[in-house]
């Protein structure tokens, strides 16, 4: 076995036919040493994988949702007196983050393209943590309206860099379980931020409110975590230096299967038109933006709404601890069962329907029963589930360096716009029973569960396209892991590769390793 790290990657070199990647001369450089792996080495690969890459990113999401949600856990304890806050100043301080992430998208999308993903995701953890750590001296609306903005600009990058860093390392069967896990961390969240909320917020100080003690305690943890990512997360599977020579030969080889290449830091406006142009992202966007407008006001407002039905400050804290255990398991088990079923609209659909049920008991129960109407309320947390299985169905549905990032970025533009209107539904002045914004909320639910029911027939319609082409090209079927995104099952057999010519020679016609796009991947298969 060569000596770990003992070859460098030969630069890349333009195919006539397309744009080439690192993983072409990658792979092509070593197919005179590497030419078959076992279904043993790919698994032990997959867990240095998990063990490294996925345990980074699901504390780097966690650190952001703690840091997002900072501002609802504050709120009961006094920020709008505090910081003389009146009308609907505080809706705009949960809107003004998204409005900011909304505003940073398309440099985040271009910024993911060219720079070093490992990189880009560890500055811009650092850039938020220092943020909410300089919100600690705030004490007025335009100042704390400022400081959130600020938070928003740089954690605008941290969603669609755990997309792109899911895509880049694990193949289509797996992404959509890992997507689950570190969307999984916002449950963990709220265990976790309600009991630090609540230590916290006994503690009084001379000089310094509560909301600002939550503040820099939050903030000064997120920057020592930003360290560690910068330090350890790798850029690429062709770059990851923790892994020997053939652990990143099998790396980057089991992820030919995908045929959504891989990273080639080229910007390409031909990939941007065809994201414009794509009804696909467009489906997406409609999806994902009706489920933020309600999870953004729930997630603002939901602290000041189980205040509402006569819990106190501390209890209300308390109370937010079942609600994220509700959101870790309806996110992993939503996962679960659209991998079982292959069918991430239908489940989405199906999903929909409890917050809806939540929402209408929040509607029709008398004040009195605290009980259903917390029931209600706890129904309506399993909203968390779908916005994972949006981010994964749109992930794994798109191919192309550029197209990828830019659906992704179409996506989270529309999460924030979503995030943006959803607080301002929501008034200080509607307590206790928020009717306009709980109404606006029902109306969502339903749309989402509507819309995403009726994806999938276009998306059987795009793969009945692609088999006429392949038909017309002499092609066979893809694999059945395209076709079965739920078999992760590795064969028995040993994992034979090519002869040596005949793998360069594959390996530069295999579309899984260049920069095209799903809709002129004959080869692409679409999921449900």
């Amino acid at each position: 076995m060569p000596p770990e790290n003992s070859d460098e990657i030969s630069p890349v070199r333009p195919e006539s036919h397309t744009t080439s990647s690192n993983a072409v001369e990658f792979l092509a450089h070593r197919a005179a040493e590497e030419v078959d792996f076992s279904p043993e080495e790919e698994k032990k690969v997959l867990r240095r994988i998990d063990k490294r890459v996925l345990v980074l990113i699901l504390w780097a999401y966690f650190f952001q949702q703690l840091d997002k949600s900072s501002l609802s856990y504050v709120s009961i304890f006094g920020l709008s007196k505090d910081a003389h806050l009146h009308g609907r100043q505080y809706s705009w301080l949960g809107s003004i983050l998204y409005l900011a992430e909304l505003v940073m998208q398309p440099v985040a999308a271009l910024i993911l393209v060219k720079l070093p993903t490992g990189k880009v995701l560890g500055g811009a953890i650092f850039l938020w943590g220092t943020s909410l750590s300089i919100m600690a001296a705030c004490t007025d609306f335009p100042s704390l309206l400022g400081l959130r903005f600020t938070l928003g600009a740089f954690e605008a990058f941290i969603a669609p860099a755990c997309v792109a860093i899911t895509q880049m390392w694990w193949r289509r069967s797996e992404q959509t379980m890992r997507t689950s896990y570190w969307n999984a961390m916002n449950g963990v969240t709220s265990i976790v931020g309600s009991l630090v909320t609540y230590g916290l917020g006994h503690v009084h100080h001379s000089t310094l409110y509560r909301y600002q003690t939550i503040f820099l305690f939050c903030g000064l943890l997120t920057v020592a975590y930003s360290g560690l990512v910068l330090w350890l997360m790798p850029d690429s599977p062709m770059e990851a230096k923790y892994l020997t020579t053939r652990e990143r030969v099998i790396a980057t080889e089991r992820l030919r299967a995908n045929q959504m290449g891989i990273a080639t830091r080229q910007w390409r406006w031909d990939h941007v038109r065809e994201t414009a142009l794509d009804l696909k992202t467009w489906c997406w966007f409609v999806a994902i933006i009706t489920i933020s407008i309600a999870s953004g006001g729930i997630s603002t407002f939901g602290s000041l709404i189980v205040s509402s039905f006569g819990f106190g400050s501390f209890a209300t804290i308390l109370f937010n601890i079942p609600f994220g255990v509700i959101q870790v398991l309806a996110i992993l088990g939503t996962g679960w069962l659209a991998t079982r079923i292959r069918s991430k609209g239908w489940t989405i659909a199906g999903v929909s329907v409890l917050p809806t049920i939540g929402t209408i008991l929040m509607l029709t129960v008398p004040r009195e029963q605290k009980g259903v109407l917390l029931f209600g309320y706890y129904l309506v947390s399993t909203l968390a589930a779908i916005t994972p299985l949006i981010y994964a169905w749109q992930a794994q549905n798109t191919a192309g360096d550029t197209k990828k990032k830019c659906t992704s970025g179409v996506v989270f533009v529309g999460m924030c716009a979503g995030n943006v209107i959803g607080p301002l539904l929501y008034s200080t002045a509607d307590a206790p029973r928020y009717r306009p914004g709980l109404i606006a909320n029902l109306v969502m639910f339903i749309s989402v569960g509507v819309v995403s029911a009726l994806i999938p027939f276009y998306l059987m319609f795009l793969n009945r396209q692609h088999a006429k082409k392949r038909r017309e090209l002499g092609k066979g079927d893809p694999g059945s892991e395209e076709r079965e995104e739920g078999d992760t099952q590795l064969k028995g057999d040993a994992v034979q590769l090519e002869q040596v010519r005949d793998y360069r020679q594959a390996i530069q016609e295999d579309n899984g390793l260049h920069d095209v796009t799903d809709l002129r991947n004959e080869d692409f298969v679409y999921v449900y």
